[in-house]
């Protein structure tokens, strides 16, 4: 499945420009992901690279299908100069391992938490995914095989990450949109989640 990384490559560079900076962590018992950082314009995008080169398995299917299947692979966007969060490579890695590892499909509106800050400091320990197609569009592969979609990641706070547990992904969009929450600054605070929005 090279050939798959090698076309996912070829459309993050396309669409974010040259990398200046790529870290590749391998875990027990799973193939190797590499985070591709861009700097643009004041923003620092990571990107996973390794995700996509397996469709994510249904965990309840009992032979997971070689080809068919979703595919993904995550970024994250920043504002440049505010924090360490070069330190998210890892976590990002562990997000991007998870479907190997845990037999899980991260999917739109799916909440990640890797237990701990997402870099040193950071006031967020998960993240929502959010809907793709934005920045990097989806890659259409050869049939049978899914399109590798490029799911961003948003960082959530605690708070935020309970109040999504009971309202569900599109009421803290929403949120966060009525509140004009900067998704990309890496110190901000959570929004206000007591009083319902006008």
């Amino acid at each position: 499945m090279s050939d798959v990384l090698e076309l996912v490559e070829a459309r993050l560079r396309t669409s974010l420009g040259e990398p200046d900076a790529r870290a590749a962590i391998t875990f027990l018992g799973t193939d190797r992901i590499e985070v591709l950082r861009f700097v643009d314009d004041q923003v620092v995008r990571y990107a996973t690279l390794g995700m996509s080169a397996q469709p994510m398995a249904d965990p309840t299917a009992v032979v997971a299908d070689p080809l068919k299947g979703p595919r993904a692979e995550l970024v994250l966007s920043v504002k440049a100069g505010r924090a360490d969060t070069d330190k998210a490579l890892r976590p990002l890695a562990v997000l991007a391992a998870s479907p190997q590892v845990e037999g899980v499909v991260v999917a739109p509106g799916a909440s990640l938490d890797v237990g701990e800050p997402l870099w040193p400091g950071a006031p967020f320990t998960s993240v929502l995914v959010g809907e793709p197609g934005g920045l990097v569009e989806d890659l259409e592969l050869d049939a049978p095989m899914d399109p590798v979609r490029f799911l961003p990641l948003l960082p959530m706070t605690p708070n935020e990450a309970a109040w999504k547990r009971v309202h569900g992904a599109q009421a803290l969009q929403e949120r966060w949109l009525a509140s004009g929450t900067d998704l990309r600054d890496p110190a901000r605070k959570s929004v206000p989640l007591d009083v319902t929005p006008e």
